[in-house]
């Protein structure tokens, strides 16, 4: 590709507007939900309701109960149809380099430095500043829905935005995804998240989430 010819903003709308979303008439869904680590293995149940706030059930342990609605948000929220206008409309996007990985870009704007990279219409690398931390995450496999595609394999990591060094551990992320209800919505099914931890020793966090129903 001539770089010359590279709109970066059009390019990144492109793959920005092929995420798979939810709809606006999301009503939420409910399940059992399992957590294990370390050989230990906690069983409950979950309701993420329209507003995806969780609610945890039969679970004590308010560091797992946590750990568990923290995931079902997390993947919710990325869920949420938001026009490309209502959230770029104030950035600008300046080529990097294009490679053999995609074309990388710089934004410049109300979002100023941070990164993306995109490759086949998908994004497959974004480098974002939030609440003061960088995130680093690349994407190394998509889910092609056929109403846009889910990242379910990727790495994710934390930068330091003072000296630009890695401060936490890379998380290997694996998510596997389901349809349900008549929409054919897509849900996570599980998550395994594969780290080290303070003792350099290979930790995995897996999260299932199984026999689940929309709420009405």
């Amino acid at each position: 590709m001539n770089l010359k010819e590279i709109n970066c903003k059009e390019l990144f709308q492109k793959a920005y507007e092929k995420r798979y979303t939810w709809g606006n008439e999301f009503s939420g869904y409910k399940g059992n939900c399992i957590f294990s680590k370390n050989n230990n293995t906690y069983e409950g149940k979950f309701v993420l309701g329209k507003n995806f706030k969780p609610e945890i059930l039969n679970i004590n342990d308010q560091e797992i109960v946590k750990s568990i609605s923290g995931q079902l948000f997390e993947v919710s929220i990325h869920r949420v149809k938001k026009e490309f206008e209502e959230i770029h409309s104030k950035n600008n996007f300046k080529l990097i380099k294009d490679s053999e990985s995609g074309i990388e870009m710089i934004v410049s704007g109300k979002s100023e430095g941070d990164k993306y990279r995109v490759k086949n219409n998908c994004i497959n690398m974004v480098y974002r500043k939030i609440h003061g931390i960088i995130i680093e995450i690349f994407v190394q496999e998509f889910l092609d829905t056929g109403c846009g595609f889910l990242s379910k394999k990727y790495t994710s990591q934390q930068i330091d935005p003072n000296t630009l060094k890695a401060n936490t551990s890379k998380l290997e992320y694996e998510d596997r995804f389901i349809k349900i209800g008549s929409q054919e919505m897509w849900i996570l099914n599980s998550r395994f998240i594969k780290y080290l931890n303070e003792n350099q020793e290979e930790e995995i966090q897996k999260f299932i989430f199984d026999d689940v129903s929309l709420l009405s």
